[in-house]
């Protein structure tokens, strides 16, 4: 018999809807302001918990409620403004302003009941434009990146010359070459054996009159140098963002230099913008010679040729050896702390495998000789210029400690030298890694959140207000049938907002625009099998006939324009960045589900009313 489903397909849609009803429900509740409390590495016990309480409820701060959730201690409230106010509240707090290892963060925390969250059913995120925050476009110094490496790889070939015992006069990196002078025609030979063998991603020129070697970084080279630099600083700002407590950030790479940094709920841009753009990093050296020698340098004399000069924050002199002990990027672990012997602010250092056996070797042989710490910063300021654009990199490199090695130390250390809120920052930056080159913010936008409310309640509003006309028009003009098609078009909604809950999407104004398009596209599959269905009437066929004919012929147009509409959601999600993106999505995530509804959901309602029944008319 036409036009009957068999039982399965009806249980099956049910306990679709179902599963999609449960997980769109979460989407419903409204959010707390709320702020989220936790330890790197560790959790939260009840001890911290009621000194947080009893300390907001001194500082006369109205909470909501107060919990331990998975390790973190979350504090809800009323309203923005407490939320904030309890944030400085709780940062100024003695015991978490003294440890760095403490993260206290803003967050807008689901107001879901416990049943919902035990099955797994969570609101989706909102996005920056929704919810307000800052918006920070970063351009990556690739200049600095080629200068980096020709540098880099200028050092290791005079260390390698060195080891191989050849004749060398000196090795410099200029205009975009390697220049190595070699002292006579046998280190020449013998260093362009050497060199090509041993560094195979250098192109050489040779100049036998000048007894130089030219070498030249290859372009395959070059180019896989900038991509990592690019990752690199990606995945260096992620930790950053982490550090600085912002829930549910968002940090992509846009291009082949630049990088998106979404920090939704964050509204002081000025702490944002100097921890996302600050590259500073340590190293650690010996001193070379005494503080005479390194007056003597200063005033022009000579520098030994392995030694370098320095200056110390007071403007001193400081000559310290070429060789670095240990670098930035050995470091595991910094957190800000109080010196106990002085009671000045300092920076513990834990080093990795690598960095803890050189500084193991080298504390053991130089007891009693001092080693300087070495801090660099490399910045990117832009300025306006008679309305032009001008860009100025600077590079600081100072002392900030010198202290005499009094046994031998490896894994673990203090640093001294520094201000409170420079050992904070230092610490912070220590942690999360350094960037691989200096960024610059070419771009900063800052929503608020009350703008973020406004653009919710007008997506909400079109969503709605596009939906309500829809149906009028639906059950005007097509009667029963479009009672049938309402019904599938709100199932529709449920399932794209389930959908997008449990991928835990980020919801933009962009995505409310491909869900509003998808509803007028769901809404076009049902107007094109009703109107097959009036056609087949008009042909004198019957009313289980018309039925089938109109399902059957309509369904290869339908499904000819949504895999169409679909590639072409694909390739926008593919090329596309950000906003873009979260159009593809939704657009895409509406077009399947659409199907579902519209075609096998409708004809599910049609079967179990109209088919299997002697009709003479329908109302259609």
């Amino acid at each position: 018999m036409i036009n009957q489903y068999p039982l399965w397909k009806y249980l099956l849609l049910v306990v679709v809807l179902i599963v999609g009803g449960v997980f769109a429900i979460p989407n419903l509740y409204d959010t707390d302001p709320s702020i989220l409390v936790s330890l790197r590495n560790k959790q939260v016990d009840e001890t911290t918990k009621n000194k947080v309480d009893d300390l907001l409820k001194q500082s006369s701060v109205q909470m909501k409620s107060s919990e331990i959730k998975n390790g973190k201690l979350l504090i809800r409230f009323e309203s923005v403004e407490t939320q904030f106010t309890a944030q400085t509240t709780i940062k100024n707090f003695d015991f978490i302003k003294r440890n760095s290892e403490y993260t206290v963060a803003l967050n807008l925390a689901p107001a879901t009941p416990d049943w919902l969250q035990s099955l797994g059913a969570l609101p989706m995120y909102l996005g920056l434009d929704l919810r307000g925050g800052v918006h920070f476009l970063l351009e990556v110094d690739m200049v600095s990146v080629i200068k980096n490496m020709e540098s880099d790889i200028s050092s290791e070939i005079r260390n390698y010359l060195r080891e191989e015992k050849i004749r060398y006069r000196g090795v410099k990196a200029i205009d975009g070459s390697i220049n190595i002078q070699f002292r006579d025609a046998a280190g020449l030979e013998q260093g362009e054996s050497k060199l090509k063998s041993q560094f195979r991603d250098l192109e050489y020129v040779i100049n036998e009159d000048e007894l130089k070697i030219f070498a030249k970084i290859t372009e395959k080279t070059l180019r896989a140098e900038r991509k990592s630099a690019i990752q690199q600083n990606v995945t260096t700002l992620r930790n950053r963002v982490n550090e600085l407590g912002v829930a549910e950030p968002v940090i992509q790479q846009q291009g082949e230099n630049r990088i998106v940094v979404q920090l939704p709920g964050v509204q002081d841009t000025a702490r944002a913008k100097d921890i996302l753009g600050a590259t500073a990093t340590l190293e650690f050296r010996l001193t070379e010679g005494t503080r005479l020698d390194w007056t003597e340098a200063a005033n022009g004399g000579s520098i030994p040729f392995n030694s370098k000069l320095y200056y110390e924050r007071n403007g001193d002199p400081v000559l310290l050896k070429r060789r670095v002990i240990v670098t930035g990027d050995q470091i595991n672990s910094a957190s800000s702390t109080i010196d106990t012997q002085s009671g000045s602010p300092a920076v513990s250092i834990r080093l990795d495998g690598k960095g803890a056996k050189k500084m193991g070797e080298t504390t053991a042989k130089n007891i009693k000789k001092p080693m300087a710490v070495v801090y660099i910063e490399n910045k990117i300021i832009s300025k306006m210029v008679d309305g032009k654009k001008v860009v100025t990199r600077t590079h600081k490199e100072e002392v900030i400690n010198i202290a005499t090695i009094q046994g031998q130390f490896s894994k673990q250390f203090q640093i001294t030298g520094l201000e409170s809120f420079e050992a904070r920052d230092l610490a912070l930056l220590l942690r999360a890694g350094a960037l691989k080159a200096p960024v610059e913010i070419v771009e900063e936008r800052t929503v608020g959140p009350s703008l973020g409310k406004d653009n919710i309640e007008q997506g909400f509003n079109s969503v709605m207000i596009g939906f309500c006309l829809v149906l009028v028009f639906m059950v005007l003009y097509y009667r029963s049938f479009g009672l049938i098609a309402n019904v599938a078009l709100t199932a529709n909604l449920v399932l794209i907002t389930a959908i997008l809950s449990l991928m835990q999407a980020t919801l933009t104004l962009p995505g409310i625009a491909g869900i509003v398009l998808t509803v007028g596209m769901a809404v076009d599959a049902n107007v094109l099998i009703f109107e097959r269905i009036r056609e087949e009437l008009r042909l004198g066929n019957s009313v289980q006939a018309s039925i089938h004919s109109g399902y059957e012929k309509a369904f290869s147009t339908i499904a000819d324009a949504n895999v169409t509409t679909l590639i072409a959601a694909i390739v926008l999600f593919s090329l596309g960045t950000g906003p873009v993106k979260g159009f593809a999505i939704t657009l895409s995530i509406g077009i399947l589900t659409s199907m579902l509804t519209s075609i096998m959901g409708t004809r599910a309602l049609v079967n179990l009313f109209f088919g299997g029944r002697n009709l003479k008319t329908l109302s259609i």
